[in-house]
């Protein structure tokens, strides 16, 4: 590293919940924690911080977590100085006084716009291309991704080996369960689900208690309650409750922190999931997933859910590309989902062989932390 500790400022403006502050919590600890830089964590919104940082103080303006120095970003920008690397994450706008005060350098910082996740083919092309100036400082894209020339995914050193060793301690799994009250019946297939809204759950709640192959669903406290709670027929679901309907056991968890999280998917048979952070864990956890993509205006999100499927299902027989493709169209668009279920429970031998196929794969690229140090390095 050309410079000692150098100082790292990324921002993060909240806008679905968690899953921006949960790809930059984890980024800025892991930069502090295997990296050696000062990383300081702007945030506008420490209460949906506190979900994944119980620890946080929403009422300070200033404080360290982890090693990492937590900011609240004011409405009323207050001077400071700029960082030597300043990460604009998902691009949000920096603060007017923040981008006079990176001008004012003598040498001006790496400026990076740290930007969703994709599998289309155009990320390659324009990862690490220059893209606006302000002044005399140059912003660059940074584009994490599934291939090569790619920024990669977020992958802490060492996460392999500690899911592995996890997955074969049966003890292991059964004490983390049990402490989130999870009593799991041998024979029966653990599924999370933690997703947005979803018309075509009904659907495919109605196959699992119909199945011949009992199931225990998770379902972490979030946005899909109130379509679990609709196809139970009560209101009011909380942390705790257990309901059950013939061959389908719901359980409603507790919002947990980031490396509980992890624990739950290894811990699961099958993972549904949504957004950003999550997707990326389901796949490190080497289990059968499910991906509920965060929706945009057009529907242009459906590009990106091909996209992925396309580079994901390389590999599959033809018959389990089509189901599990099958499965993730139909729960993206909200539809029936009983049949592409069926299909994939067919096919889940050869599905759960390639999970683990692909996450060891994509563990053969930079994870995205080590690629941004290595991008400044190139850069200083």
């Amino acid at each position: 590293m050309p410079q000692t500790n150098p100082r790292w400022d990324i921002f993060c403006t909240v806008v679905d919940n968690f899953g921006d502050i949960g790809v930059t919590w984890r980024l800025a600890r892991q930069l502090v924690a295997e990296h050696s830089v000062q990383v300081r964590l702007w945030v506008d919104d420490l209460r949906a911080f506190e979900r994944l940082c119980p620890e946080i103080d929403i009422q300070l303006a200033q404080q360290w977590q982890q090693g990492v120095e937590v900011r609240q970003w004011p409405a009323e920008w207050l001077p400071v100085d700029a960082a030597d690397v300043v990460i604009a994450a998902f691009a949000c706008q920096l603060p007017a006084p923040y981008m006079d005060a990176m001008a004012a350098r003598a040498q001006p910082p790496l400026w990076l716009n740290l930007d969703y996740l994709s599998a289309e083919d155009w990320v390659v092309g324009c990862h690490g291309l220059p893209s606006v100036k302000y002044r005399h400082v140059q912003k660059y894209f940074f584009f994490p991704g599934f291939r090569q020339d790619t920024g990669g995914l977020l992958r802490e050193r060492g996460l392999l080996e500690r899911r592995r060793k996890f997955q074969q301690d049966a003890s292991a799994q059964r004490e983390f369960l049990q402490g989130l009250g999870v009593d799991r019946a041998p024979g029966r297939q653990l599924i999370s689900l933690f997703a947005y809204e979803n018309a075509g759950l009904a659907s495919w709640l109605d196959c699992l208690a119909s199945d011949s192959t009992p199931s225990h669903m998770l379902v972490p406290e979030g946005r899909i309650l109130g379509d679990v709670e609709r196809w139970l027929g009560v209101e009011g679901l909380a942390a705790g409750d257990v309901h059950v309907r013939d061959g389908l056991t719901v359980q409603v968890l507790p919002f947990v922190r980031q490396d509980q999280y992890d624990l739950l998917l290894w811990s699961c048979d099958f993972n549904a999931v949504r957004g950003e952070d999550s997707f990326v864990r389901a796949q490190w956890a080497g289990r059968p997933l499910l991906w509920h993509i965060y929706r945009q205006d057009e529907d242009i999100h459906l590009d990106k859910l091909e996209a992925f499927l396309t580079l994901y299902t390389k590999g599959l027989t033809r018959p389990a590309s089509e189901a599990i493709s099958g499965l993730w169209r139909a729960w993206n668009a909200g539809v029936t989902m009983s049949d592409h279920w069926l299909a994939t429970r067919k096919h889940s031998p050869e599905l759960q062989q390639h999970a683990e196929a692909w996450c060891l794969e994509q563990a053969l690229q930079d994870d995205l932390a080590a690629a941004l140090v290595q991008f400044y390095v190139n850069w200083i």
